[in-house]
């Protein structure tokens, strides 16, 4: 067995001493990798982040900025990494390095004050720096505050999208002159070795058995070996972007004496859109996910930009966040309006579930030992009006307090069909089936959905939380319809 290294900034870097559940940004710092920082540990401010080289969508590799507070460092085995060190170029010896295009503009406008949020920051916008297809918008007037003029508010003339750095957090700068070095960013130049880096394939695969003491974290070659070890030892914690589980390790020190790593197994990473069907695999990322669809299901474009950050959508998977039973989850919701199943594959055979028959209690579903989710699939035509509604005290970058989900058909003024998830209400996520049966087959008028609205706001069981009351969780479903209709009708009458 070939010990565990990674490409570090070039150098290639062993992974021991770290034990298996040490972190990438543990492994970096105890490296004297110190500008990635630790603000959080559960993925929310993004002090942590790096470059990691990742399958390209657009070209061979893509550079893609993820949480180093989350990821375990023996998930790098075989990988290459840069961090915020790594952007500069070296000089002659005795001079200093040459700052990153991205460094420099943050320097120059005023980007950083105590400077511990500013490589996390640096690494986020370095990744949309080096994104393939960021090109210049046309300008359609300046926005507020930006004499240059972008084409909406959170697109730079430059191409730059602001929800790369969703997932990053300041406390002393303010946003608006970091805004301004992302939207100051030019092209990369021809001989800009990360820009060159595209043009070759991302590293390949590893398969991973590391272990120190009680503890290994494997990452089996092939989806029949990870059955196989998931017969052998059920108790094994699966994990793909880690997104979850990094949480319950940082925060809550969970440990555990067998990680398996799914996130680079070939078969849980395929897209295809068939005559009556799209088939996504459970281990791409919602970033992947995302580009690779490009708003051919209208109702997840919608979900996109409001589940959690960037940085987290980096990693994060349609199947781990299935695989976790949260009733707080945003793709639930989504996936039921759109009437989805989940394959389970195990070492029997496969079986498609729907969704809606999948959960079965607070964090429970009918997955059996040893089964994984393999991909989801999404039943062809789709419903023509769709629409998700997430309720929760940030824009962004923040956990639903109620998430809704529509899918309706509407033909001759008729509701033919109506599909209604719900996340947020209930122990697990659910179908609005009471409200689905009161707006099919009647007009979509004003007064359908008023007493569909009324219909929603009784359905599931809300609680009282942190979050939000039961009672204005109620009120937000029946709002949420209601919104639904306003929206439509405009769109009609405009």
């Amino acid at each position: 067995m070939v010990a565990a290294r990674a490409t570090v900034n070039g150098k290639v870097t062993p992974i021991s001493p770290a034990a298996p559940h040490t972190s990438v940004l543990d492994f970096l710092r105890e490296r004297g990798l110190t500008g990635s920082k630790e603000g959080c540990a559960e993925g929310e401010c993004g002090a942590c982040s790096i470059l990691v080289a990742r399958p390209g969508v657009n070209k061979p590799t893509d550079w893609v900025a993820v949480n180093a507070c989350l990821v375990p460092a023996a998930a790098l085995d075989g990988q290459e990494i840069v961090t915020s060190e790594g952007l500069a170029t070296a000089g002659e010896p005795g001079t200093p390095p040459t700052l990153h295009q991205v460094q420099e503009e943050m320097a120059l406008r005023g980007g950083s004050q105590c400077g511990y949020c500013t490589p996390g920051f640096v690494c986020s916008m370095a990744a949309e720096y080096y994104r393939p297809d960021r090109c210049a918008h046309a300008g359609t007037g300046p926005a507020e505050g930006d004499a240059a003029g972008t084409s909406d508010a959170e697109h730079g003339p430059n191409g730059f999208d602001l929800h790369s750095l969703s997932g990053n957090l300041c406390r002393c700068t303010g946003y608006r002159p970091i805004r301004d070095a992302a939207f100051a960013l030019g092209a990369p130049t021809e001989d800009d070795p990360l820009a060159q880096r595209r043009e070759q394939s991302p590293p390949a695969p590893v398969a991973t058995e590391y272990a120190q003491g009680e503890s290994v974290f494997l990452r089996p070659g092939t989806l029949s070996e990870v059955l196989g070890v998931l017969r052998e030892r059920p108790e094994a914690v699966v994990v793909a972007g880690s997104t979850d589980w990094g949480v319950e390790v940082n925060i809550r020190s969970r440990r555990a004496e067998c990680v398996v790593a799914i996130d680079r197994l070939p078969e849980l990473r395929g897209l295809s859109v068939e005559s009556d069907h799209i088939e996504i695999g459970a281990a791409l990322t919602l970033t992947e996910i995302e580009r690779r669809l490009d708003g051919r299901v209208p109702l997840l474009a919608q979900l996109f930009p409001q589940f959690a950050s960037r940085l987290i959508r980096n990693g994060a998977t349609l199947g781990g966040n299935l695989g976790t039973g949260s009733p707080i989850g945003d793709s639930p919701p989504v996936l039921l309006a759109l009437e989805a199943s989940v394959v389970l594959a195990g070492a029997d055979g496969e079986r498609e579930v729907p969704l809606a028959d999948y959960f079965t209690g607070y964090r429970q579903s009918v997955r059996r030992p040893g089964e994984l989710i393999r991909a989801v699939r999404i039943p062809l035509p789709l419903s023509p009006l769709a629409a998700f509604h997430k309720i929760a005290k940030r824009r962004f970058d923040d956990i639903s307090s109620v998430a809704v989900a529509f899918a309706l058909d509407i033909e001759d003024g008729l509701v033919r069909t109506a599909r209604i998830g719900l996340g947020g209400v209930a122990a697990t996520p659910v179908r609005a089936l009471a409200t689905e049966a009161a707006l099919e087959g009647k007009p979509w008028v004003r007064e359908t959905a008023e007493a569909a609205a009324e219909v929603l706001r009784a359905q599931g069981t809300p609680m009282n939380d942190h979050r939000a009351s039961a009672e204005y969780r109620s009120a937000m479903l029946g709002q949420s319809l209601l919104k639904l209709y306003a929206e439509t009708t405009e769109a009609v009458s405009a």
